[in-house]
């Protein structure tokens, strides 16, 4: 039994401010308290994956720095906001290495429809920014463990 954390990113500045929406400053706070927490719960993972989009490196990186997973932080394709979360979930289902995800809305809504309840546009989780959701399972049958979202 496998498990995977799922993580949006956390609150990133307007475009208005900036052109590439690095996390806000509250952003980063509430990802430095979902990575305590996460620590405080003896979260152990093998590898960080994120979109490559700066607020999501960004959120993925501050994890790292907590959790120290022993494969790093690396950017991997399947994350961006509009892809295909059949893909994911297939690689998902046959890994049995517990992971972490960071990625956006739509695409972390899709995904855990599809993993817990087979329908990606079933709502099984609510994803604010910097929310973490733990899911056990593989093989097609996940369910949600555990939920964390800054205070």
């Amino acid at each position: 039994m496998a498990l995977i954390y799922l993580v949006r990113h956390g609150d990133a500045l307007p475009a208005t401010e900036h052109p590439d929406r690095p996390l806000s400053s509250a952003g980063r706070d509430a990802v430095e308290q979902i990575a305590r927490l996460a620590k405080e719960r003896n979260v152990e993972i093998a590898a960080i994956h994120h979109s490559g989009i700066l607020r999501a490196r960004q959120t993925a990186e501050i994890l790292g720095k907590h959790l120290a997973p022993p494969l790093g932080v690396a950017q991997r394709s399947g994350l961006l906001p509009d892809d295909d979360p059949e893909i994911m979930k297939a690689q998902l289902d046959s890994d049995d290495s517990p992971v972490m995800l960071v990625g956006h809305l739509p695409y972390m809504n899709r995904l855990a429809g599809l993993l817990v309840a087979a329908d990606p546009n079933r709502a099984v989780a609510a994803f604010a920014p910097a929310t973490m959701v733990c899911c056990s399972g593989g093989g097609g049958q996940w369910k949600i463990v555990w939920k964390l979202t800054p205070a």
